[in-house]
């Protein structure tokens, strides 16, 4: 490993003279630095590129080629002239088996996505008048990995889509056919929405933290192999949902850490440059002290959980859990067009702008997911249900239930009725206090997602899995056409999203080297010093926090286990200019509670805690220092930045 000889000085200014003195030499170690994952898919691209000089009869197939995604492979041949091969993914059934025709070429690398785990999978390859049949064996699934307790098909109505899900507690990102059966998942830890882009590839969160408990760095664009095309990095980060607009740039939830609130911003972010184009400040908007609903905090006040934006009325919808309220915004003018919920707890200027009931039995929608306009304008979302009121006379959740609900609305005369809705007769049994999910597929022909259901001793729990031990978690995904139930799987677990796609569609794998845009903006300091003095080597004392340095492609990371009470700096020297970041310690530094798997662990020894450091801003050589309780320890390693 290289490193470098430390050397530091003090200047003394008296009588008009400097004295210089050097006071500590020693072997100084860079800190660790972590691949870089699109540098490292390049390089894989590199190795198994090198040959392709391969036939139809004796191809290469090299399976999970960038490591992430064990149900894939690639298929890599040659041919004399242009040709379009044809390859079929035997399944157990017409609704199981995939087959996709490839573009033409000469040179041939064919992603081959829908292998069955542990399994010596089929592969029918088909090249003018040549029929190749190639074995592809798979390993097992992992042991953690979660398979349904129960699917229900009507195959005859069904055809050979896929239901991608996305975990919010534990699981995996993954795909299940109709029979249930695993046939894609990735090992990255990708959470949120995921979504099919008009390319064919998948937007999905980063799978890097930006802050805790589950904010993410930003998006990436993905293929079925786990290849990222490009990481989208945003100063707020990205949670919950993501829209791609006609031009294919992208309407992003995120948010605005030092506003001192979360979850009540969204960016339009530019998908050639990562350049952020438009920003809209929810508190700019609303009142963040009005429509509270019992889950309001003054961090979290909106908890907005999805974004839609409508081409027809250039508007944006907007779902506020924590204000029990659906909001249409028009995207110019960031001016309210109306809100739909209960109109309790709101001030009277809003009033004007709420949707009034044409029927005395209307139910309104509470702590509501996923809202969407569909194509004849109605409006389409999860109603959790939570409480079933903003003031008091509470519903148990034994006595509760979640449902897809269709409103429509009458913008003339600000009204509002409901179409459809799915669940209300399935009881508590649906009810799901947080997450969950619809999707409009055609008319009549939708998908409800009830995605967080907890039991406690086998009783409905009226909270999210990360607010209870020993809880047994089940998700319903139930596919419904013309009033019927035509598929629904259930699931041990937690999950947020789901979304029904197609194996192959549209898109096009590529090689090359990725790019990732935008940035996470400066890390501000909270200090400076103009000399560092009384630092000392790392002791016991030190060593029980269990610091753990690295460095990622674009910033520093800090990680230890820590007190409630203990006082964390960070300090970045370079000689003459000193940097100082405070680690904030606290179980929940952020009150915004969907999902528990990026929560902070405590134990015995404390709290785990991580703080950011973004390379923006930074230029050059700095020695790493921690200050912990007054003492500065000097843990003899450095970082280097190029200029940004």
């Amino acid at each position: 490993m290289k490193t470098i000889t430390k050397l530091f000085l003090l200047i003394f200014v008296a009588c008009g003279c400097s004295i210089l003195i050097y006071y500590t030499v020693e072997k100084v170690k860079p800190v660790k630095e972590i691949e870089d994952v699109l540098l490292t898919q390049y390089e894989i691209e590199e190795d198994f590129l090198e040959n392709t000089n391969y036939s139809v009869n004796d191809p290469k197939v090299i399976l999970n080629p960038y490591g992430n995604s064990p149900l894939t492979a690639l298929i890599i041949f040659e041919t004399g002239d242009l040709t379009t091969p044809t390859i079929t993914i035997k399944g157990k059934d017409a609704n199981t088996t995939f087959t996709h025709t490839f573009t033409p070429n000469k040179k041939h690398i064919l992603p081959i996505y829908g292998l069955y785990p542990n399994t010596d999978n089929e592969v029918v390859l088909k090249v003018n008048k040549t029929t190749k049949v190639i074995h592809i064996q798979t390993e097992k699934l992992p042991d953690d990995f979660i398979l349904p307790t129960s699917v229900q098909a009507d195959k005859t109505k069904l055809n050979d889509e896929l239901y991608f899900v996305t975990p919010s507690s534990s699981g995996y990102t993954a795909a299940y056919d109709v029979n249930g059966d695993v046939r894609w998942y990735i090992t990255n830890s990708y959470i949120w929405d995921i979504k099919r882009l008009e390319n064919g590839n998948l937007l999905l969160s980063s799978d890097r933290l930006i802050n805790p408990p589950y904010y993410t760095t930003g998006l990436v664009e993905i293929d079925l192999l786990g290849k990222i095309y490009y990481e989208y990095t945003l100063p707020g980060g990205y949670h919950h949902d993501v829209f791609e607009m006609e031009d294919g740039n992208l309407l992003v939830a995120s948010n605005n850490f030092e506003s001192g609130t979360v979850e009540d911003y969204i960016v339009l972010l530019d998908r050639n440059t990562g350049e952020i184009l438009k920003e809209i400040d929810l508190k700019d908007i609303l009142d963040t002290n009005t429509g509270k609903s019992p889950y309001w905090t003054s961090y979290d006040w909106f908890h907005n959980n999805s974004v839609w934006y409508d081409k027809k009325t250039n508007s944006i919808t907007l779902s506020g859990r924590h204000q029990d309220a659906v909001i249409n915004i028009d995207f110019e003018a960031n001016e309210i067009n109306w809100i739909l919920g209960d109109n309790t707890n709101w001030s009277e200027e809003y009033q004007k702008y709420f949707l009034t009931p044409t029927s005395e039995n209307f139910v309104w929608q509470y702590a509501q997911h996923a809202a969407m306009i569909l194509p004849n304008g109605d409006v389409f979302l999860f109603d959790n249900g939570n409480n079933r009121s903003k003031i008091e006379n509470y519903v148990k959740a034994n006595d509760n239930y979640s449902r897809g609900v269709i409103f429509r609305i009458n913008k003339e005369d600000m009204t509002v009725e409901e179409i459809w809705q799915y669940g209300k007769e399935r009881g508590s049994s649906y009810y799901s206090p947080y997450i969950s999910d619809v999707d409009y597929l055609e008319e009549n022909h939708y998908i409800i997602h009830s995605g967080g259901h907890s039991y406690k001793d086998g009783i409905v729990s009226n909270n999210p899995a990360s607010f209870g031990q020993g809880l047994t978690l089940q998700s319903y995904t139930t596919e419904l056409l013309n009033d019927k139930v035509i598929f629904e799987m259930v699931l041990p677990t937690n999950l947020y999203r789901v979304e029904k796609l197609k194996l192959y569609d549209n898109n096009t794998y590529s090689t090359g080297l990725s790019q990732r845009l935008g940035n996470m903006g400066i890390t501000k300091t909270d200090k400076n010093y103009a000399f560092l003095l009384f630092n000392k080597d790392i002791d016991s004392t030190y060593e029980k926090h269990n610091i753990s340095i690295t460095k990622e492609i674009d910033r520093l990371v800090v990680s230890g286990t820590f007190q409630k009470e203990d006082k964390v700096e960070i300090i970045l020297d370079s000689l003459f200019h000193k940097k100082v970041y405070t680690m904030r310690i606290s179980k929940k530094p952020y009150t915004a509670m969907c999902v528990d798997i990026f929560n902070e662990e405590e134990n015995e020894l404390g709290i785990k805690v991580t703080k950011y450091i973004n390379d923006i801003g930074l230029k050059g050589k700095y020695y790493i220092y921690i200050k912990i309780n007054g003492t500065i320890y000097d843990i003899n390693q450095y970082i280097e930045y190029e200029s940004k």
